[in-house]
């Protein structure tokens, strides 16, 4: 491997560790915000919904979407709700079922339930246009939302270092990527799943998981047998945004790291063929997953940084 290559990927796998151990030294400081509940209801009854909001004087609200194992809590998250409050708009920060640890069930890659349930919520009833901002799987679902029916309030989305293609990036995060990571990430979910199952039923003893060591494995012992999906490939096939692309309704911008070491900058690249103009990709070579320099640079017209940036483009977006 040439010398620049592996300067390049040294360089992904620092700004993807980088800020959470900084964040343990340091911790990013997260506007005040109050606790936020809503329900949704599904087959099983309704589903309690929890998140941060913060409310400012204006029209504007941005959702906020963590990844997959996170929480409203992370980092990315903090720093995306000082943005957004540094900017004067409202911001929620969204925890998909389960992630509070509080709720009997759980969320997948293609559940935009949660979502529409919170833009319906009476905290966000009164906003004139929402933006929705995501991190990485929160990104594809999104997208994902955003290629459905949204909300005719929502103007805007972005997605930050998110898989377009479901069954490319298990297959990516299973064989190509750096065990610890997919360990992480599986301890996380290992965590929050025993949580839920404390609550009430699930469809995989959480014992019975222990051993299991690939995203495949995960989604077929938990995912499919809850939600209906025969086996991971179709659950993979019908929720993956990437042929969804060409039916976008709103714009939305894209933010991907070359040198990303969790996702295939190809895997994306090929994603990409039948998306409709209204989606904007900006390939960045600094940064990792879902961690970027501070004064990283997507072309707009904004002080640095990703988050600063990423509001800018929604801002033009928004007049």
């Amino acid at each position: 491997m040439r010398p620049a290559r592996i300067r390049s990927r040294a360089t992904g796998h620092f700004w993807t560790l980088w800020p959470d151990l900084r964040d343990r030294l340091r911790p990013v400081r997260a506007p005040e915000a109050r606790l936020w509940r809503t329900h949704v209801k599904d087959e099983r009854g309704l589903v309690a919904l929890s998140g941060l909001w913060r409310e400012e004087p204006c029209t504007v609200a941005v959702i906020v979407i963590h990844g997959l194992g996170g929480n409203p809590r992370r980092p990315y998250a903090r720093r995306a709700a000082r943005a957004i409050a540094a900017h004067g708009w409202s911001c929620l920060r969204l925890g998909l079922r389960g992630s509070d640890l509080q709720t009997a069930d759980f969320y997948h890659a293609g559940l935009v339930d949660d979502l529409e349930a919170a833009i319906a919520s009476p905290a966000l009833r009164p906003y004139e246009r929402i933006v929705v901002l995501g991190y990485s799987l929160g990104g594809h679902l999104a997208l994902r939302y955003a290629c459905l029916r949204p909300d005719p309030r929502v103007r805007a989305v972005t997605a930050v270092c998110s898989p377009l293609d479901l069954q490319r990036a298990a297959r990516t995060l299973d064989e190509k990527v750096w065990p610890p990571y997919r360990r992480h990430i599986l301890r996380s979910l290992r965590m929050m799943y025993r949580k839920i199952a404390a609550l009430g039923p699930v469809p995989t003893d959480p014992d019975a998981l222990d051993e299991i060591d690939t995203i495949r494995q995960w989604d077929a012992h938990t995912v499919c047998p809850r939600f209906g999906f025969s086996s991971p490939d179709e659950y993979y096939r019908t929720q993956s945004v990437a042929p969804r692309l060409r039916h976008l309704h709103v714009p939305a911008l894209l933010v991907v790291s070359r040198n990303d070491p969790m996702l295939a900058i190809d895997d994306i690249d090929t994603s990409l063929t039948e998306a409709n103009p209204l989606l904007e990709v900006r390939r960045v070579s600094a940064g990792g997953h879902v961690g970027f320099p501070p004064r990283v640079d997507l072309g707009e017209d904004a002080p640095l940084g990703l988050e600063r940036q990423i509001l800018r483009w929604a801002e033009r977006r928004l007049r």
